[in-house]
C-alpha cells in the first residue's frame, strides 16, 4: 500500500475564494487495485464536506456525513460509484461550508493498494413487512381519479447511508412499505451512486423507487428527479435547471424558507416542494404561501396556470427525528406505478398534498373541473385569495376550474390538512 498526506490551513479566507477546494493526486499508469481517502480535522471548528472525482468523472460524495470513503472496481463507500481507478489526475473535493476566522488544520491522506479497499458493510436488509411484497394491499384509499389514472401515495425527498441518512436503501423501503406508500424518491446528497440499487430494492419490497438527488449549496437546494446522470451542484443554478431539463428530467426547488438552507438563488423552476417536513413545526404558519405567491407566473412554471407544480417532502434522514417517510404525503394521479409514469404525471401537475397517507386522513384532490375533499367532514376549504368555505360531509365535490387554486383544507385553528391545485 502506498500513502500520501497533504496538510492544510483552511480558513474563511479560503472560503470566500472558493466554497471548493480541490486536493489533486496522480494514479499511476495502470491505475490501483483500491483507493483510500481520510479527512482529519477539528469539527468542532469548521465543517468540511467531502467528495471525489477522477479524471474522466464524478465519483461520489458524502457530505459532512464521513471522514472517508474507499472505492475499488467492484465495490465502494455508499454515496461513491465503483468502477475502473483509471490512470491520470484524480481530486479529494472539499466543501468548506463552515470556516473559523482562524485557519483549522486539514489532512487529507490518499491510500492505493489492495490493504486500502476496505469497504463499509451495510446493514442486513430487513424482511418485508407484513402484506408487503408482490402484491401487497395498497393503501385502499379510493381516491376518485380522471378517467384512466389512479392515485399513488409517496414521498418526494427521502436521504440514506448515500449521502447523511443513517438507513440503507433497503431499510429506509422497508419503512416506506409499512407505511403504506406506493412510491419513494431517494434523492441523496450531490451524489447518484444509490441509484444503480434502486431497482432490485423497490422490487423486492414493492415500492415504486424513483432515481433523485439532492443538488445540495450553501445556497439552496433542488431536487433532480430522473435517471438523467449526475447533476454538478458547483455549476450556476441555471446550469442545472437546463441540464436536467435537456436530460429529460424534472428539477424542483426544495424547501424555500428553511432555516440556513432556504432558495436564495434568482432560478425559478416549474415545481416546488412547498410542503416540507419543517412546515410541521407550525402548520399555521403562512411564510410557504406568501413563498408561492411570490413565485407564482415564474417563466417556465409547467404546473396549474400561474403556479409551478406543488409537492411535498419528508426529507427523511433517520428514525430519530420522530417521523417515519410519507410526513407529508404526495399523492400522484398516474396511468401505472412505474417510476416514468409517476414523473409524467407530475410534469403534467397531477399532484396533492396531505399530512399522512392512512384512511381517514383528509384529502383534497382534482377530478378534472371539480375538487374533491374526501374524510373532510368540518375543515374548511379556503382557495388562492383566502376564501373559506366550510366542507360538510366525508366526500364532496365543488366545481372549481383549472387555474384558480391552489386549493387547501385546513382545520378550525388553520392548522394545514391538505392542499391541490
Amino acid at each position: 500500500m502506498t500513502r500520501e498526506e497533504r496538510r492544510l490551513r483552511l480558513s474563511i479566507d479560503d472560503q470566500t475564494e472558493s466554497r471548493y477546494l480541490e486536493v489533486p493526486f496522480e494514479l499511476p499508469a495502470g491505475g490501483a487495485s483500491a483507493l483510500e481517502v481520510t479527512l482529519a480535522y477539528d469539527r468542532d471548528a469548521a465543517v468540511i464536506d467531502l467528495g471525489c472525482q477522477d479524471p474522466e468523472r464524478w465519483r461520489g460524495w458524502s457530505g459532512g456525513a464521513r471522514s472517508r470513503f474507499a472505492i475499488t472496481p467492484g465495490a465502494a463507500t455508499p454515496g461513491y460509484e465503483p468502477g475502473e481507478l483509471v490512470a491520470g489526475q484524480w481530486a479529494v473535493v472539499l466543501g468548506l461550508h463552515g470556516m473559523p476566522a482562524e485557519p483549522v488544520d486539514v489532512t487529507v491522506a490518499i491510500a492505493t493498494g489492495v490493504d486500502a479497499g476496505r469497504v463499509e458493510d451495510e446493514p442486513p436488509a430487513p424482511p418485508p413487512p407484513s402484506g408487503s411484497g408482490p402484491g401487497r394491499t395498497r393503501l385502499g384509499r379510493d381516491l376518485p381519479a380522471p378517467g384512466g389514472l389512479t392515485w399513488y401515495a409517496g414521498d418526494l425527498h427521502a436521504h440514506t447511508t448515500h449521502s447523511d441518512g443513517t438507513l440503507s436503501i433497503a431499510q429506509l423501503t422497508a419503512a416506506a412499505a409499512g407505511r403504506g406508500l406506493d412510491f419513494l424518491a431517494v434523492t441523496d446528497h450531490n451524489t447518484v451512486a444509490h441509484h444503480r440499487h434502486l431497482p432490485a430494492v423497490g422490487a423486492a419490497y414493492d415500492v415504486c423507487l424513483l432515481p433523485g438527488q439532492e443538488v445540495t449549496t450553501h445556497a439552496g437546494h433542488a431536487n433532480a428527479f430522473g435517471d438523467i446522470g449526475w447533476v454538478d451542484f458547483r455549476r450556476p443554478a441555471a446550469q442545472w435547471l437546463s441540464d436536467v431539463e435537456e436530460r429529460g428530467g424534472l428539477l424542483s426547488v426544495n424547501h424555500p424558507i428553511q432555516d440556513d438552507c432556504g432558495w436564495l438563488y434568482p432560478v425559478r423552476t416549474g415545481f416546488l416542494e412547498l410542503w416540507h417536513i419543517s412546515w410541521f413545526l407550525d402548520l399555521t404558519a403562512t411564510g410557504p404561501w406568501a413563498y408561492l405567491r411570490a413565485s407564482s407566473g415564474a417563466p417556465g412554471a409547467s404546473g396549474t396556470p400561474g403556479h409551478p407544480v406543488l409537492l411535498g417532502g419528508s426529507d427523511f434522514h433517520t428514525p430519530d427525528q420522530g417521523y417515519p417517510p410519507g410526513t407529508p404525503t404526495t399523492w400522484v394521479a398516474a396511468e401505472e406505478r412505474t417510476p416514468e409514469a409517476i414523473l409524467d404525471a407530475v410534469r403534467h401537475g397531477r399532484t396533492a398534498i396531505s399530512r399522512f397517507p392512512g384512511p381517514g386522513e383528509p384529502v383534497l384532490v382534482r377530478v378534472d373541473e371539480d375538487l374533491v375533499a374526501i374524510d373532510a367532514e368540518g375543515t374548511v376549504l379556503v382557495d388562492a385569495a383566502g376564501r373559506r368555505h366550510r366542507v360538510h360531509g366525508d366526500r364532496v365535490t365543488s366545481s372549481a376550474p383549472p387555474g384558480h387554486g391552489p386549493y387547501r383544507l385546513e382545520a378550525a385553528d388553520r392548522t394545514l390538512l391538505a392542499i391541490s391545485a
